[in-house]
């Protein structure tokens, strides 16, 4: 059996990657692909407490030496690439092998980015570390970056009326939003394609089926 395809939706918070995520799940579906969703944190023990603290639910301890801002941002590069290996190995990587094409909405860009940039000022190559830590996940076959400026994210957020979780500030945002414009030069040995997130649900979702058609030229053409 051919193995499947793993395909990631990265973005700041806002920028639609759940979104995105379903409608191309069930596109493929429609399709006829055998396609599954899935998210990071994920579901699993790790993930549900990563959610926990994302949510100010469960408080971890800060650090010596950590301000307020960064507190345990060092546990929480850890949980997430825990997180990541329990994700791969318990869904991500058995879906693969049975031929399903798989979407993820983050994936280890987003640790690249929301842990690199939440070390504190005096901690010297966090981005690498971070590299490190997730180093025997799986590699996508293509990666999505729906670009999307951090003022508008915000305003989508405010409009859902969910709680702020932890990295929703607005000047994180922006470091966030460039650090995702930059990440081809981040992923050099990987397929990162960024399309403009900020336009209608509907656009962005076709920019996204085309970029996968582009990729994937098995795939069957769009229905009539």
């Amino acid at each position: 059996m051919a193995r499947g395809r793993f395909v990631v939706i990265e973005g700041i918070d806002g920028a639609g990657t759940t979104t995105q995520t379903s409608l191309l799940v069930s596109r493929l579906r429609k399709e006829g692909i055998v396609a599954r969703g899935t998210r990071e944190p994920s579901t699993g023990p790790i993930g549900s407490l990563i959610r926990q603290v994302l949510t100010g639910r469960v408080a971890l301890p800060t650090a010596k030496g950590d301000t307020e801002s960064h507190g345990s941002w060092g546990t929480m590069a850890l949980l997430f690439a825990a997180d990541r290996m329990d994700h791969v190995g318990w869904e991500i990587e058995p879906a693969l092998r049975t031929g399903e094409f798989v979407v993820s909405d983050r994936y280890v860009a987003s640790s690249l980015a929301y842990q690199s940039l939440t070390a504190p000022p005096d901690v010297k190559h966090a981005l690498e570390w971070v590299r490190t830590l997730n180093d025997m996940a799986i590699k996508p076959d293509l990666t999505i970056v729906l670009d999307v400026p951090a003022d508008v994210a915000a305003t989508r957020r405010e409009i859902r009326g969910e709680q702020e979780e932890r990295y929703e500030r607005l000047e994180l945002q922006k470091k966030l939003a460039k650090f995702y414009r930059d990440l081809p030069s981040v992923l050099p040995d990987q397929r990162v394609e960024l399309i403009d997130g900020s336009k209608d649900v509907s656009d962005v979702h076709g920019a996204i089926v085309q970029l996968v058609r582009e990729r994937y030229a098995s795939l069957p053409p769009p229905p009539a």
